[in-house]
């Protein structure tokens, strides 16, 4: 029985990773930046750079990876003097790709254009095994395709593509947008 990864508060940190990710798409930079530190105060300071990382080239449009990367550089050299310091850093990377132009044309790219059965839903199915329990919930929507409760609900990658491209705030046009849109 594999043991599922907590925060300090108490959530499944696989939903909060989804949570931060979904409200930066929304543009909900209150609720990005909770999330934010909550990974980063729950020790999960580098993963967490690597998913801000991350979502600058999956959800948003334009050249945002360099400043993040730039926040991401300036966090090292703080936390290099002071070790847990440095959170501002974090807290920026959340707001400016909260009211970042979005776009997802990079991973759709990758998922819909290149590799469209990159993923077995049955292994999906297989490999989650843990069931959440959190003090309090984790917005519906990031419970999708991507995390057991989603699995469990019927949430299929073909909604991820369509509810996420429909959450994009501020939505910038993108190259696959025809392909979302004929997905039915």
């Amino acid at each position: 029985m594999r043991q599922e990864l907590k925060t300090i508060r108490g959530y499944a940190f696989g939903e909060v990773a989804s949570a931060l990710q979904k409200a930066i798409r929304r543009a909900d930079a209150r609720l990005a930046g909770y999330w934010t530190i909550e990974l980063f105060e729950s020790g999960y300071r580098e993963y967490l750079w690597r998913r801000l990382l991350t979502i600058s080239a999956e959800d948003c449009w334009g050249v945002i990876t360099f400043e993040i990367e730039a926040l991401y550089r300036s966090w090292q050299m703080i936390d290099r003097q002071k070790k847990g310091g440095g959170r501002v850093f974090a807290a920026k990377a959340a707001i400016l790709l909260s009211m970042a132009s979005k776009c997802r044309d990079a991973d759709h790219l990758t998922n819909l254009v290149y590799d469209p059965a990159r993923i077995d839903p049955k292994q999906l199915e297989a490999d989650l095994e843990e069931v959440r329990r959190l003090k309090e919930a984790v917005p519906d929507y990031a419970l999708d395709c991507h995390t057991f409760e989603g699995k469990r609900a019927g949430k299929t990658k073909k909604d991820f593509f369509k509810d996420e491209y429909e959450a994009l705030k501020p939505r910038q046009l993108g190259l696959f947008d025809k392909d979302i849109e004929d997905l039915k």
